[in-house]
């Protein structure tokens, strides 16, 4: 085993990430939901609470990133006003119905949802109200972690259980993957790599498979390099009166 810690967590994202990519048939139907859904005019909703929020704007207005993509996020389920309170706040049962009631989820979408834990009602009742309207609900969560802690939900349910489909990020429980001796509780968390990397394969996937038919997707390009900024300023004048916060 190698001794610098840092080596330790770099073979423990390289094992994780080889068991996420081994989910093929899960990377490749998410792909093309994706792919259908823009086809069609759709949008890619997106949603975490906590650190998961971070895979919201992974894929939001983002250099190679699709400009049809709605992201919930909501500051009272994120960490930069009141990081203990977003704690509380995704444990509210009914408070998913009142933050996606201005948005027109429909068949023609898709929801991507990210919890590690999944056992939260938020995250839980979006997922369910998203499947109620017809979008399909793709889930990022830790399988393990989630199977060993109970819902916080009334129905008893978890995320990867009311979803179309869930990829799994293969984290310990508890998400750190790091242990030291003398050290309570382990160190090095794993899920936001190994999350990010799982969305962005779904998304080159996806583009692959509309330019196999023909179809040119909307995509951002780097505002920082020389045709950027105008290519992006016709997609934000597009999309600006859809999506608020672009």
């Amino acid at each position: 085993m190698n001794s610098e810690p840092y080596k330790r967590y770099r073979e423990a994202i390289f094992e994780k990430l080889q068991k996420a990519f081994r989910q093929e048939k899960e990377i490749l139907l998410s792909a093309k939901w994706i792919a259908n859904a823009l086809k069609k005019e759709g949008w890619i909703y997106t949603s975490g609470t906590g650190h998961s929020h971070m895979f919201a704007e992974e894929i939001f207005y983002r250099a190679g990133g699709f400009a049809r993509v709605q992201p919930i996020l909501d500051p009272a389920l994120m960490l930069h006003e009141d990081a203990s309170g977003s704690t509380e706040v995704e444990r509210r049962e009914g408070y998913a119905q009142t933050l996606l009631s201005p948005f027109p989820i429909g068949p023609n979408d898709v929801f991507i949802i990210s919890s590690n834990s999944g056992r939260n009602p938020v995250s839980i009742e979006m997922a369910q109200i998203a499947k109620e309207k017809g979008a399909k609900v793709i889930v990022l969560t830790n399988y393990q972690h989630s199977k060993s802690v109970d819902s916080r939900h009334s129905s008893g349910m978890k995320l990867f259980q009311v979803c179309d489909l869930f990829l799994d990020n293969f984290g310990d429980i508890g998400d750190a993957a790091i242990a030291f001796e003398g050290l309570e509780g382990k160190v090095g968390a794993t899920s936001t790599v190994i999350g990010a990397a799982l969305l962005q394969a779904i998304m080159v996937q996806a583009v692959g498979l509309i330019l196999e038919e023909g179809i040119k997707p909307e995509v951002f390009i780097s505002s920082n390099s020389d045709s950027g900024e105008v290519h992006n300023e016709a997609l934000l004048s597009k999309y600006k009166h859809e999506v608020k916060i672009l």
